[in-house]
């Protein structure tokens, strides 16, 4: 799977704690191994056309789409602020 970064989340990734950067890592670890990975709960946003969401933990969310064979990584963050800006 190949991942492009969005610059809104490499600016949002770089703000984050060493901790829950290690969760994103993580998380797109499993992204890549296994779309479907249970513990990731990828779901589409409602009131969106075509954007994702996944949990790295219990507060982190990132925001993508999948654009042919490219998953571009949206934003990434706290819950509520990163849901709001998808």
């Amino acid at each position: 799977m190949l991942f492009e970064r969005s610059e809104r989340f490499k600016r949002a990734y770089r703000k984050l704690e060493t901790a829950d950067r290690e969760l994103v890592k993580r998380a797109l670890r499993q992204l890549a191994e296994d779309r479907n990975h249970p513990g990731l709960w990828l779901k589409g946003m409602q009131g969106t056309n075509g954007i994702w969401e996944i949990r790295a933990g219990h507060d982190i969310r990132i925001t993508l789409e999948f654009v042919d064979e490219v998953t571009v990584l949206r934003n990434v963050g706290h819950h509520d602020e990163t849901l709001r800006q998808p």
